[in-house]
Protein backbone atom coordinates (compact mmCIF):
# COMPACT_ATOMS: atom_id res chain seq x y z
CA UNK A 1 0.00 0.00 0.00
CA UNK A 2 1.36 3.38 -1.00
CA UNK A 3 1.85 6.06 1.67
CA UNK A 4 -0.53 9.04 1.71
CA UNK A 5 2.41 11.45 1.72
CA UNK A 6 6.09 11.26 0.81
CA UNK A 7 9.07 13.58 1.14
CA UNK A 8 11.52 13.75 -1.75
CA UNK A 9 14.00 16.13 -3.35
CA UNK A 10 13.29 18.63 -6.10
CA UNK A 11 15.73 18.26 -8.96
CA UNK A 12 19.40 17.33 -9.20
CA UNK A 13 21.89 18.60 -6.62
CA UNK A 14 25.61 18.07 -6.14
CA UNK A 15 28.12 18.61 -3.33
CA UNK A 16 31.83 17.80 -3.16
CA UNK A 17 34.63 17.98 -0.62
CA UNK A 18 38.09 16.53 -0.04
CA UNK A 19 39.26 14.38 2.86
CA UNK A 20 42.99 13.56 3.09
CA UNK A 21 43.40 13.89 -0.66
CA UNK A 22 40.33 11.86 -1.64
CA UNK A 23 37.54 13.76 -3.38
CA UNK A 24 33.93 12.82 -2.60
CA UNK A 25 31.23 14.00 -5.01
CA UNK A 26 27.64 13.50 -3.83
CA UNK A 27 24.83 13.65 -6.39
CA UNK A 28 21.13 13.30 -5.56
CA UNK A 29 18.23 12.73 -7.97
CA UNK A 30 14.47 12.40 -7.53
CA UNK A 31 13.42 9.01 -8.97
CA UNK A 32 10.18 7.03 -8.87
CA UNK A 33 11.43 3.53 -9.65
CA UNK A 34 14.53 1.37 -9.50
CA UNK A 35 15.04 1.30 -13.27
CA UNK A 36 15.29 5.09 -13.46
CA UNK A 37 17.69 5.08 -10.51
CA UNK A 38 20.01 2.59 -12.21
CA UNK A 39 19.88 4.57 -15.47
CA UNK A 40 21.08 7.68 -13.61
CA UNK A 41 23.76 5.59 -11.92
CA UNK A 42 25.04 4.40 -15.30
CA UNK A 43 25.16 8.03 -16.51
CA UNK A 44 27.29 8.99 -13.50
CA UNK A 45 29.58 5.99 -14.03
CA UNK A 46 30.19 7.19 -17.60
CA UNK A 47 30.66 10.83 -16.56
CA UNK A 48 33.12 9.93 -13.77
CA UNK A 49 34.54 6.89 -15.56
CA UNK A 50 37.99 7.28 -13.97
CA UNK A 51 36.76 7.51 -10.37
CA UNK A 52 37.77 4.86 -7.83
CA UNK A 53 34.23 4.12 -6.60
CA UNK A 54 30.61 4.92 -7.48
CA UNK A 55 28.73 4.11 -4.28
CA UNK A 56 24.99 4.64 -4.04
CA UNK A 57 21.68 4.04 -2.34
CA UNK A 58 18.13 4.53 -3.48
CA UNK A 59 14.76 4.24 -1.78
CA UNK A 60 11.37 4.09 -3.49
CA UNK A 61 7.89 4.68 -2.03
CA UNK A 62 6.99 1.02 -2.68
CA UNK A 63 9.54 0.19 0.08
CA UNK A 64 12.02 -0.95 -2.57
CA UNK A 65 15.59 0.02 -1.75
CA UNK A 66 19.11 -0.89 -2.80
CA UNK A 67 22.63 0.17 -1.89
CA UNK A 68 26.18 -0.66 -2.90
CA UNK A 69 29.68 -0.13 -1.46
CA UNK A 70 31.15 -0.61 -4.96
CA UNK A 71 34.40 -2.10 -3.67
CA UNK A 72 34.74 -0.03 -0.49
CA UNK A 73 34.95 -1.96 2.81
CA UNK A 74 31.61 -3.51 3.74
CA UNK A 75 29.25 -1.08 5.47
CA UNK A 76 31.33 2.06 4.89
CA UNK A 77 29.50 3.53 1.89
CA UNK A 78 26.16 2.26 0.58
CA UNK A 79 24.54 1.71 3.96
CA UNK A 80 25.81 5.07 5.23
CA UNK A 81 24.30 6.77 2.17
CA UNK A 82 20.97 5.01 2.84
CA UNK A 83 21.18 6.10 6.49
CA UNK A 84 21.43 9.72 5.34
CA UNK A 85 18.35 9.33 3.13
CA UNK A 86 16.44 7.85 6.06
CA UNK A 87 17.71 10.60 8.39
CA UNK A 88 15.68 13.07 6.31
CA UNK A 89 12.79 10.57 5.98
CA UNK A 90 13.02 10.74 2.19
CA UNK A 91 11.78 8.41 -0.50
CA UNK A 92 11.85 8.35 -4.31
CA UNK A 93 15.51 9.37 -4.02
CA UNK A 94 18.77 8.17 -5.54
CA UNK A 95 21.99 9.35 -3.90
CA UNK A 96 25.38 8.58 -5.44
CA UNK A 97 28.75 9.38 -3.88
CA UNK A 98 31.68 9.24 -6.31
CA UNK A 99 35.14 8.89 -4.79
CA UNK A 100 38.47 9.73 -6.33
CA UNK A 101 41.08 8.03 -4.15
CA UNK A 102 43.78 10.47 -3.07
CA UNK A 103 46.46 7.98 -2.06
CA UNK A 104 45.87 7.99 1.69
CA UNK A 105 43.71 5.27 3.26
CA UNK A 106 41.15 6.77 5.63
CA UNK A 107 40.37 3.72 7.75
CA UNK A 108 36.92 2.18 8.12
CA UNK A 109 35.52 4.70 10.64
CA UNK A 110 36.62 7.93 8.93
CA UNK A 111 35.70 6.48 5.51
CA UNK A 112 32.15 5.72 6.64
CA UNK A 113 31.90 9.19 8.15
CA UNK A 114 33.07 10.78 4.89
CA UNK A 115 30.39 9.00 2.86
CA UNK A 116 27.73 9.86 5.42
CA UNK A 117 28.78 13.52 5.65
CA UNK A 118 28.84 13.90 1.86
CA UNK A 119 25.30 12.48 1.71
CA UNK A 120 24.01 14.65 4.55
CA UNK A 121 25.52 17.80 3.03
CA UNK A 122 23.99 17.30 -0.43
CA UNK A 123 20.57 16.60 1.11
CA UNK A 124 20.79 19.66 3.36
CA UNK A 125 21.44 21.79 0.27
CA UNK A 126 18.54 20.20 -1.65
CA UNK A 127 15.00 21.52 -1.76
CA UNK A 128 12.78 18.94 -0.06
CA UNK A 129 9.18 18.55 -1.20
CA UNK A 130 6.23 16.94 0.54
CA UNK A 131 3.91 15.25 -1.97
CA UNK A 132 0.43 13.85 -1.44
CA UNK A 133 -1.03 10.72 -3.07
CA UNK A 134 -3.88 11.32 -5.52
CA UNK A 135 -6.12 8.90 -7.44
CA UNK A 136 -7.43 9.48 -10.96
CA UNK A 137 -11.21 9.66 -11.45
CA UNK A 138 -13.33 10.45 -14.50
CA UNK A 139 -16.49 12.54 -14.28
CA UNK A 140 -19.10 12.58 -17.05
CA UNK A 141 -21.66 15.35 -16.62
CA UNK A 142 -24.32 17.30 -18.47
CA UNK A 143 -23.37 20.91 -19.19
CA UNK A 144 -25.91 22.33 -16.75
CA UNK A 145 -24.01 20.73 -13.82
CA UNK A 146 -20.52 21.95 -14.76
CA UNK A 147 -20.34 24.85 -12.31
CA UNK A 148 -21.51 22.66 -9.43
CA UNK A 149 -18.93 20.01 -10.32
CA UNK A 150 -16.17 22.63 -10.24
CA UNK A 151 -17.39 23.88 -6.88
CA UNK A 152 -17.38 20.42 -5.30
CA UNK A 153 -14.04 19.23 -6.65
CA UNK A 154 -12.41 22.53 -5.67
CA UNK A 155 -13.82 22.04 -2.18
CA UNK A 156 -11.77 18.82 -1.98
CA UNK A 157 -8.63 20.34 -3.59
CA UNK A 158 -8.92 18.03 -6.58
CA UNK A 159 -6.63 18.56 -9.60
CA UNK A 160 -8.23 18.61 -13.07
CA UNK A 161 -5.79 17.02 -15.49
CA UNK A 162 -7.96 17.01 -18.63
CA UNK A 163 -11.30 18.41 -19.85
CA UNK A 164 -13.20 17.36 -22.97
CA UNK A 165 -16.53 18.66 -24.24
CA UNK A 166 -18.66 16.70 -26.71
CA UNK A 167 -22.32 15.89 -26.09
CA UNK A 168 -21.37 15.99 -22.41
CA UNK A 169 -18.49 17.35 -20.36
CA UNK A 170 -15.80 14.86 -19.36
CA UNK A 171 -13.25 15.65 -16.67
CA UNK A 172 -10.22 13.68 -15.54
CA UNK A 173 -9.35 14.66 -11.98
CA UNK A 174 -6.85 13.60 -9.36
CA UNK A 175 -8.39 13.39 -5.89
CA UNK A 176 -7.12 12.18 -2.54
CA UNK A 177 -8.16 8.51 -2.25
CA UNK A 178 -9.87 9.12 1.10
CA UNK A 179 -12.00 11.87 -0.51
CA UNK A 180 -13.35 9.77 -3.37
CA UNK A 181 -16.38 8.40 -1.53
CA UNK A 182 -17.43 11.86 -0.30
CA UNK A 183 -17.03 13.42 -3.76
CA UNK A 184 -19.00 10.60 -5.35
CA UNK A 185 -21.84 10.96 -2.82
CA UNK A 186 -22.02 14.75 -3.22
CA UNK A 187 -22.03 14.61 -7.03
CA UNK A 188 -24.60 11.79 -7.06
CA UNK A 189 -26.91 13.61 -4.66
CA UNK A 190 -26.49 16.88 -6.55
CA UNK A 191 -27.57 15.36 -9.86
CA UNK A 192 -29.85 12.58 -8.58
CA UNK A 193 -27.55 10.05 -10.19
CA UNK A 194 -27.06 11.85 -13.51
CA UNK A 195 -23.34 12.50 -12.94
CA UNK A 196 -21.19 9.45 -13.66
CA UNK A 197 -18.06 9.17 -11.51
CA UNK A 198 -15.58 6.40 -12.37
CA UNK A 199 -12.45 5.62 -10.31
CA UNK A 200 -9.34 4.68 -12.29
CA UNK A 201 -6.28 2.66 -11.18
CA UNK A 202 -3.85 5.48 -11.96
CA UNK A 203 -2.16 7.05 -8.91
CA UNK A 204 0.17 10.01 -8.70
CA UNK A 205 1.94 12.26 -6.22
CA UNK A 206 1.54 16.03 -6.35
Amino acid sequence: MLPEQIKTVKGLHEFSFKEKGSEFIAIVYPVDNGETALNHLNEIRKKYYNASHHCFAYKIKTEEFKYSDDGEPNGTAGLRILNAIEHFDLTDVLLIVVRYFGGTRLGVGPLGKAYYNASIEVLEKSEILTKTLFQLIEIEVDFNFISQVHRIINQFSAIISDSQFTTKANFKCFVKPNDFASINIELTNLSKGQILVTPKPALGYF
